[in-house]
């Protein structure tokens, strides 16, 4: 057994999954297999059980039971007091577990109810890791923040999605603006991984790091298969460079070399607040950027291996070619050619 590897326990709060993958996704059944998929590209999963009042979902119980998914019976109770008993049950479980079995190192809680914030963070002060799994429309806003990562279901692959009259309509291709954010996430992240470390920061690192910082974040949001398949999409568009690192399949990130096209942009900065100097007062950082690329539509600061058009300017003051100058009454920095 590979001792680097995850050892994964799942638990199912079964009746909120499923009624909210009928109530919130057009009437669709539940499946179980994009789930355990999901699971499985993630580690080994060692434990797996469901909680509800069976008699309720007869066929899902033989769907569940050949993926080897233990089922808990709550005893026939009404409303809230079923619902309270399925909740204590599953938590009272999942820290017995987290306490008798060391050698389980994450754990995948499957609800998107809020009441399982508190059993989220006690797992997590025992040092495991914790995956949430819900249904978008019916998950508290309070739980993916609590979690390392979370997946809403309906954009696991597997999960289709029936349409309806009521659908709501899919949602619209990226635009720039979209992917420019995606990449300043990734650029400032490498970054602070840089400052914080002298190793070489490798893409599965520059993951998790993501993850702490959105465990909502998927790269399937943004029309990437893969964490790679994005990496090598920013790759080929000059913001990061990848080399081979240790371990096949986890490559070194780092940013492109600097060079000629660097100073360029120096120049293209330059020029455009010297001729804004001559038509105003004061040239102010909001909005320059928009000028610049008045005067070249695709210019990007993160291509030089900057995390924002501020850090850019600072670095062309350090060398020289500008001035900032923090305005109080404009709350902006002032910009001058030097």
């Amino acid at each position: 057994m590979n001792a680097d590897e995850e050892r994964i326990a799942l638990f199912l709060d079964y009746e909120n999954l499923a009624i909210g993958a009928r109530d919130e996704l057009g009437g669709m059944e539940f499946d179980f297999k994009p789930i355990a998929e999901a699971l499985a590209e993630r580690g080994r999963v060692v434990s797996r059980r469901a909680y509800a009042d069976w008699s309720m979902f007869d066929e899902d119980r033989r769907m569940l039971t050949k993926s080897h998914v233990e089922l808990i019976e709550i005893p026939q109770r009404m409303g809230a007091v079923r619902k309270n008993a399925a909740d204590i049950k599953m938590a009272v479980d999942a820290v017995e577990l987290a306490f008798e079995r060391g050698y389980v190192t994450t754990f995948v809680i499957c609800t998107g109810d809020s009441d399982f914030t508190p059993l989220v963070h006690k797992l997590r002060e025992l040092n495991k890791r914790v995956i949430g799994v819900g249904v978008r429309a019916s998950t508290s806003a309070l739980l993916p923040a609590a979690c390392d990562e979370f997946l809403f279901y309906e954009d696991l692959e597997g999960v289709e999605m029936r349409s309806s009259p009521d659908a709501t309509e899919p949602a619209k291709a990226e635009t720039g603006d979209d992917v420019e954010t995606l990449a300043g996430l990734i650029v400032r992240t490498l970054g602070g991984l840089q400052r914080s470390s002298s190793d070489a920061v490798l893409a599965s690192s520059l993951k998790r790091a993501i993850l702490r910082k959105d465990p909502t974040f998927s790269e399937a949001h943004h029309g990437f298969r893969t964490f790679g398949e994005l990496l090598r999409y920013l790759d080929n568009e000059g913001t990061i460079e990848m080399s081979e690192g240790p371990a096949k399949g986890d490559p070194v990130v780092d940013f492109p070399a600097r060079g000629s096209g660097e100073q360029q942009a120096f120049d293209l900065l330059v020029s455009v607040v010297s001729d804004l100097q001559k038509r105003n007062d004061a040239v102010l950082l909001s909005g320059l950027k928009n000028q610049v690329r008045k005067r070249q539509a695709d210019f990007s600061e993160k291509r030089y291996g900057y995390g924002g058009f501020l850090q850019f300017c600072k670095a062309a003051s350090t060398k020289g070619l500008i001035e900032l100058t923090w305005d109080e009454a404009e709350s902006d920095y002032v910009v001058k050619v030097a």
